[in-house]
């Protein structure tokens, strides 16, 4: 026998096996409902606090609808009955657009448009618009020193901000974690937010390997109350962040922020409603980003 010869199963084995053959079947299209098939580009978001609002009450989904809405589009339906189970790499939001808007490898296979994770929108984005944002070396900011000013503050709103607003939510009942564990873990650990990272519960020079973090709660919420007023003084009177003539990315970021600490717990909100311009500025802001989107 032939070296090169695959091996043959014994024909007991091979008896056995042929009542269990392998078929393929063909493609069972989905039923056609109000979203399918994908007639004009759909954002899917986590739900909002009112079931009649058009923003979703997810920080990080609510950073995408200011992004797509500050950036001129309009006109683009959103969807909150999909889990983040469902969405690409298990975090909303997705984008689901048409297979004229894709900016994918074209599929022939695929009659159903395209679904787009996060990171792809500011390039649908620039598809829609027919430009090329990263042509622009200071990303719309006024000159480069104010583009690596908005690095800073992005590192702020991302880190102190978003650890403060984590904290301030409410916990469920330990009774109810039991009942119904999440699904999955949070994306972004408190601890994970904080610089420098806070120590572990276990101290440096205990017998036990270190374990755990210690979060200080009161530090956190110190820092926060910096950040919000620094981040109320830079704005000023002025009508886009860092003094720019058209809105950034780091509007978006910051209205996401700014609208989420308002309806949230006194814990976090009194901050920003004792600053007038903060909260003028979201309110405007608010107007131009919910007229941006349909359902």
């Amino acid at each position: 026998m032939s070296s090169s010869a695959a091996p043959r199963l014994p024909a007991p084995l091979a008896a056995f096996l042929a009542r269990f053959p392998l078929k393929k079947h063909p493609r069972i299209p989905l039923p056609p409902n109000e979203y399918r098939p994908v007639k004009s580009s759909t954002l899917w978001l986590s739900p909002p606090l009112d079931g009649t609002d058009l923003l979703s009450a997810d920080v990080e989904c609510l950073k995408w609808q200011a992004y797509i809405a500050l950036r001129g589009l309009k006109d683009i339906r959103v969807r909150f009955d999909v889990s983040p189970e469902g969405a690409l790499e298990g975090r909303l939001p997705n984008i689901h657009v048409p297979l004229s808007e894709s900016v994918l490898p074209k599929d022939d296979t695929e009659k159903d448009g395209d679904l787009l994770a996060s990171q792809m929108i500011p390039t649908w984005v620039d598809a829609r618009l027919g430009v090329d944002s990263s042509a622009d070396e200071n990303e719309g900011y006024l000159d480069e020193s104010a583009k690596d000013e908005s690095r800073a503050w992005v590192s702020l709103l991302e880190g102190t901000v978003h650890a403060a607003l984590i904290l301030s939510q409410p916990k469920p009942a330990y009774w109810y974690t039991l009942l119904f564990p999440p699904t999955k873990a949070e994306h972004r650990p408190v601890a994970s937010l904080l610089t420098p990272p806070p120590a572990p519960l276990t101290g440096y020079f205990s017998l036990l390997p270190p374990w755990g973090t210690r979060i200080s709660h009161s530090a956190i919420m110190a820092q926060y109350r910096d950040a919000i007023a620094s981040l109320s003084e830079r704005l000023g009177t002025d009508k886009w962040f860092l003094g720019s003539a058209e809105p950034t990315p780091l509007d978006a970021l910051a209205f996401a922020y700014l609208h989420c600490i308002l309806h949230s717990s006194d814990a976090v909100r009194i901050e920003v409603t004792k600053r007038v311009n903060l909260v003028a500025w979201e309110w405007r802001v608010r107007g131009v980003i919910r007229g941006a989107f349909i359902q």
